[in-house]
């Protein structure tokens, strides 16, 4: 049941995105207001599919931020990734920057909100970065991320990437970190999605102007905390 359930969701979920993403992009030649109505709707779309389809429905423990705050999201499945702009307020989104130049998609994030990383960008690459940062703390936006960079198995608590330390340095805002467990239940790799409720657990915002060692210390502890039972 479980595999006719995915291949169900698979087929509504990716089917339905394409009239979305086109309409997204007519938006958002519009103007960013209509551009983010649509990722919201989007967003929403893909909610209603899981819950209907696949019978996984979120669970929110601790209290969301609102305004301006560094959010950094454990990374398990794709679900977390869209679940995410349901519950922050429009956040705008740190991603590589090579994923801007998906031909429509690319755009229509660019015009959502997005901060673009640059493996090797150079002070350019570094001032694009910052100019998407403050435009987004005084638009009073939160700024997701996933620090872990990738997917990550149940259980496995890699090291966070050397760049989340910089931005937190650099955007000078505090830091919300949030813990998933979508993983046991939407794996990052295998087709077969299983019901059940995904935590989204919000911890303590984590002040600004810590040394790396504590912040990297305090933001992995907190994100794996579904990990280890706490």
């Amino acid at each position: 049941m479980a595999a006719w359930r995915s291949l169900l969701f698979a087929l509504v979920f990716y089917a339905g995105s394409v009239p979305f993403v086109l309409l997204a992009f007519l938006a958002s030649l519009i103007g960013t207001g209509p551009v983010r109505a649509c990722t919201h709707g989007w967003c929403r779309f893909h909610r209603w599919c899981a819950r209907s389809l696949l019978g996984i429905t979120s669970r929110i423990e601790g209290t969301p931020p609102s305004g301006p705050a560094l959010v950094a999201v454990k990374h398990q499945s794709m679900y977390e990734t869209l679940e995410i702009f349901l519950l922050l307020d429009e956040p705008v989104i740190v991603l590589k920057r090579e994923l801007l130049r998906i031909p429509l998609w690319g755009w229509v994030v660019k015009r959502y909100g997005a901060i673009p990383i640059a493996r090797s960008g150079g002070a350019a690459a570094l001032r694009q970065m910052m100019r998407a940062a403050e435009a987004a703390i005084a638009q009073g936006r939160p700024i997701a991320i996933f620090p872990e960079g990738t997917r990550v198995a149940p259980g496995e608590r890699p090291p966070l990437k050397s760049g989340f330390a910089g931005l937190y340095r650099a955007f000078k805002l505090p830091v919300v970190p949030v813990a998933v467990d979508s993983g046991r239940l939407w794996p990052r790799r295998g087709f077969v999605k299983r019901p059940g409720v995904v935590t989204f657990r919000f911890g303590d915002a984590i002040p600004p102007g810590l040394e790396r060692a504590e912040i990297e210390g305090r933001v992995h502890a907190a994100i794996n905390a579904l990990e280890s039972g706490a």
